[in-house]
């Protein structure tokens, strides 16, 4: 099983009935073969304090999985980030080649909370890209 990882920046949630969410990855991505015979995938959501694990799966040209302390596996045998926000555990249903881009949907077979499932936004300040920088929600970013 060859292990690679990368920063998706969108996840989009698409169906409640099944649970579905889809992410797209470049093709000219080094994980892109990798991705495209996978079975499963297992999807992180990291906060603002882990912005160092998103450069890291960010950074091309690195063994991302070189700090075995980052990350452990799965049963199911998939890498995970044990400190993240929150990680979700899908099998991939449908891959489609969409310009320079791979998109990649994935049914949700397995999520996790780490700690408190009903943190509020500003105690678990997720991590967002937009606009070509990093940026962290909290309650504040909410629009009513």
């Amino acid at each position: 099983m060859s292990t690679v990882g990368l920063t998706a920046t969108s996840v989009i949630s698409v169906s409640a009935n099944p649970p579905l969410v889809v992410f797209s990855l470049s093709s000219a991505s080094s994980s892109t073969p990798t991705v495209k015979q996978a079975e499963t995938v297992v999807i992180h959501l990291l906060g603002a304090d882990q912005i160092d694990l998103a450069k890291n799966f960010a950074t091309s040209g690195i063994d991302r999985f070189a700090d075995r302390s980052i990350w452990s596996r799965l049963i199911t045998g998939e890498p995970f980030l044990p400190t993240s926000n929150a990680w979700m555990r899908g099998r991939i249903v449908n891959k489609m080649d969409a310009g320079d881009s791979t998109v990649v949907a994935v049914q949700i077979l397995q999520v996790d909370l780490p700690g408190e499932s009903d943190r509020s936004a500003q105690a678990s300040r997720p991590l967002v890209y937009h606009n070509r920088t990093w940026h962290s929600l909290s309650e504040g970013s909410m629009v009513e």
